[in-house]
């Protein structure tokens, strides 16, 4: 497993927002898509491409075409925040959808609902804003490694090393993350975190 913490001023900044309690809902759906957007950027650092030809107007010269677009897979509801800004990245990429449900007396993770088809050796971009105690991450993950996906990116925007750890069993793994934050609470909340994400982005306030 590949871990990369996206270092970058701007990143920073609006993850400071972000974790701000005064922030309203308006603007924590505004900075999400921000960040999102450089999120983006940075897990298509490695994607492949093959050489082609244009025509430019002084000359003709050798330029470069993507292929092989990953599936996008937001893991509900809180994933869905991330979602627009990879998809105005990557509008060639699919798109699936999972929901699960965690436990609060457990902490593991329950799904609810999925439309993944068959991945076989495609590369996936797993859309999951907070990894906590990596129930449902290992859920997702395990359960696209059954579908055939090949390759598996999993971008955050923050992460408590409590979950980052429990991923280092996959070989095939890059986890992408704003920033790893410093524990978990005894209720496997974030810490210092930022609240619950989906509650922030969708409570219309």
């Amino acid at each position: 497993m590949e871990t990369i913490e996206f270092e970058h001023p701007v990143a920073r900044s609006i993850l400071t927002r972000l974790r701000a309690l005064n922030t309203s809902s308006d603007e924590f759906n505004r900075l999400t898509y921000r960040l999102g957007f450089m999120l983006a950027v940075e897990a298509t650092r490695n994607m492949g491409t093959l050489p082609l030809p244009v025509e430019t107007p002084m000359e003709e010269t050798l330029g470069e075409k993507c292929i092989e677009y990953p599936v996008l897979l937001p893991v509900m509801r809180a994933g869905l925040g991330l979602l627009a800004p990879f998809q105005e990245l990557l509008p060639e990429s699919p798109v699936a959808f999972i929901a699960m449900r965690r436990d609060e007396m457990t902490g593991e993770a329950e799904l609810l609902y999925d439309s993944v088809q068959n991945l076989r050796g495609r590369d996936i971009m797993i859309l999951d804003p907070m990894l906590a105690t990596a129930g449902t991450a290992l859920s997702v993950i395990d359960y696209v490694l059954e579908k055939g996906a090949k390759k598996i990116i999993l971008i955050s925007i923050v992460a408590a090393p409590e979950g980052i750890y429990k991923l280092r069993k996959y070989s095939n793994l890059t986890f992408i993350t704003v920033s790893i934050d410093r524990e978990l609470d005894k209720n496997w909340f974030i810490l210092p975190g930022l609240g619950d994400f989906g509650d922030r982005l969708y409570r219309g306030e």
